[in-house]
């Protein structure tokens, strides 16, 4: 407790907020803007695609996989997990008011990757070759690049 009468607790600074924890996720490497304005629903999709896609390499190869390759070892229910994740992004998409042609090519690759996913063995090859939420951020960073460029972030 602060007391006025202490010394040592006078020449402590006062504790601000500045002073506290950074949130797990900025800790953990993302950082999910909560804003409705285009910049922040892009960085979400980013952040949910680098999740899906390549959150972490596999040892001794260097090749990134991500939450998406790694639920869809869980045989049909890890697919069905994996189309659930990824249906975020053409949720977000759609919030950004993406055209409906564009919103079903995007419907299109997670349908693909849901269905061949499936099958075993196969569909897990099949799930670190084909990156459909890659491709659907790659939909909607076009879109917006094109239509609001304000919000192009630039990477260094």
């Amino acid at each position: 407790m602060d007391d006025p009468n202490n010394p040592r607790d006078m020449m402590s600074p006062p504790r601000t907020g500045d002073d506290r924890p950074p949130q797990q996720l900025h800790k953990m490497g993302f950082d999910l803007p909560l804003g409705n304005d285009l910049a922040s629903i892009r960085r979400r999709i980013e952040q949910a695609e680098r999740l899906l896609e390549s959150s972490f390499t596999i040892p001794g190869t260097n090749y990134p996989v991500g939450l998406d390759a790694v639920i869809g070892l869980v045989p049909v229910v890890g697919d069905l997990i994996s189309a659930a994740l990824g249906s975020y992004i053409v949720w977000e998409a759609r919030n950004l008011g993406l055209p409906k042609w564009k919103l079903f090519r995007m419907m299109g690759n997670l349908g693909v990757d849901t269905a061949i996913g499936a099958i075993p063995l196969v569909g897990d090859a099949f799930d670190l070759a084909f990156r459909s939420n890659t491709r659907n951020l790659r939909i909607v960073r076009r879109h917006l690049d094109k239509h609001h460029p304000e919000t192009r972030i630039i990477e260094q």
